[in-house]
């Protein structure tokens, strides 16, 4: 269970009252901020990872590799013409073709617009056993 800060020292304050114990002030600091630092490290990776712009392909190959990924039952990973809000582009899209209409296609259960596609390419998913 995640508490708040707010919630943290609530409990902190009714487990004080209750015991009335000089040492748990340190012990609660040092606990609360194992979980924070943790939580602050991953929060600075996520925000430092930047994607890199592919290149912008030409409708016809879009449709060659999507072609190919579906006939052959391959993963495909797509960019998006889309930047989040500090201008980097977002994560691929990864995963299966599970079906396609006039707009677009469905990777897995989300749906992608043609015409959002920035570069699309087969992927070769890791397996978990295999060396980094």
């Amino acid at each position: 269970m995640a508490y708040t800060d707010e919630s943290a020292k609530q409990l902190f304050m009714e487990a004080k009252r209750v015991y009335q114990d000089r040492n748990m002030l340190k012990w609660m600091n040092g606990f609360y901020l194992s979980d924070h630092t943790a939580a602050m490290k991953k929060d600075k990776a996520e925000r430092a990872k930047v994607n890199e712009q592919k290149p912008q392909m030409y409708t016809h190959e879009i449709e060659q590799v999507l072609e190919h990924a579906r006939l052959k039952s391959r993963p495909v990973a797509i960019q998006l013409e889309q930047l989040d809000v500090e201008g980097h582009y977002l994560d691929d899209i990864t995963g299966m073709i599970r079906g396609y209409d006039e707009l677009g296609i469905y990777i897995d259960d989300q749906k992608v617009e043609y015409d959002e596609i920035r570069h699309v390419e087969l992927y070769d998913w890791k397996k978990w056993s295999e060396p980094k």
